[in-house]
């Protein structure tokens, strides 16, 4: 994590996050981490969206959204910074629109670009938490593969129907995204999504991306967190390194 040079926050930011200053052990010391800390989110769709606008709205200091498409009507069940109006813009730019809007005090940037072995290093080099709000397992794993040998923070989650998943991958301090599934799994395209399970997700993301910051409560380190909305359950399963992972192993 960053060495935080902890700048002060101004009255209108304590009134503004006033209802979190107030959680025990938060406090304004917590919330600097926060105004100081920079989180790319990568991809800007279901998962995306949601955990941008609550990251936004704790005070990340600074957050890149990395985006290559543009909205389709498709998308509008869940990817709730974009609206009707939005269709046929750039994701990127529907997003920061609102965004903006939300909290003036985050500075938030887009890149219009598609991440790929070029440029996955240059994009992420410079943040503290790397948040996967992507649809394909292709980037996830180059982005996972990125932040094992930069050592930055790994927040993962995926959805399929009413179903997600959620892993936090801290380098060198517990498993990766590749010892949870060894190799790239098959895609399917479109896949079904309810709108409301990426939601689910992005804002345990959100909360797992403020707690690290902050170092407060409990990672989901070593274990994924899967999400059954049919059943309305949540079951951790236990996910230990692998040494022969050819991103974090010893061989």
């Amino acid at each position: 994590m960053t060495d935080y040079s902890i700048s002060d926050l101004t009255p209108e930011e304590v009134e503004r996050y006033d209802r979190q200053l107030r959680i025990p052990n938060f406090c304004l010391e917590g919330q600097k981490k926060l105004k100081n800390a920079k989180v790319v989110v990568a991809g800007v769709g279901g998962l995306g969206c949601p955990v941008s606008i609550y990251l936004t709205a704790a005070g990340i200091g600074k957050i890149k959204i990395i985006d290559k498409e543009k909205v389709e009507l498709s998308n509008l069940n869940r990817q709730i910074l974009h609206w009707d109006k939005d269709i046929g813009k750039y994701k990127v730019d529907s997003a920061l629109e609102k965004l903006r809007q939300l909290n003036p005090n985050v500075k938030i940037e887009g890149e219009i670009v598609e991440i790929n072995e070029k440029n996955v290093f240059e994009l992420i080099k410079d943040v503290d938490v790397v948040v996967d709000g992507m649809d394909n397992f292709k980037t996830r794993f180059l982005l996972n593969k990125a932040c094992v040998k930069l050592e930055k923070p790994f927040i993962h989650a995926a959805v399929y129907g009413f179903e997600g998943e959620l892993m936090t991958i801290l380098p060198r301090k517990g498993p990766c995204l590749q010892c949870l599934i060894p190799e790239e799994p098959p895609e399917i395209k479109p896949f079904p999504v309810f709108g409301a399970t990426p939601a689910v997700m992005a804002c345990l993301q959100a909360m797992e991306t403020v707690k690290l910051i902050i170092n407060l409560g409990e990672l989901v380190v070593g274990r994924l967190l899967i999400f059954d909305g049919l059943n309305m359950q949540f079951k951790n399963v236990e996910v230990k390194k692998r040494l022969e992972c050819p991103v974090c192993g010893n061989k």
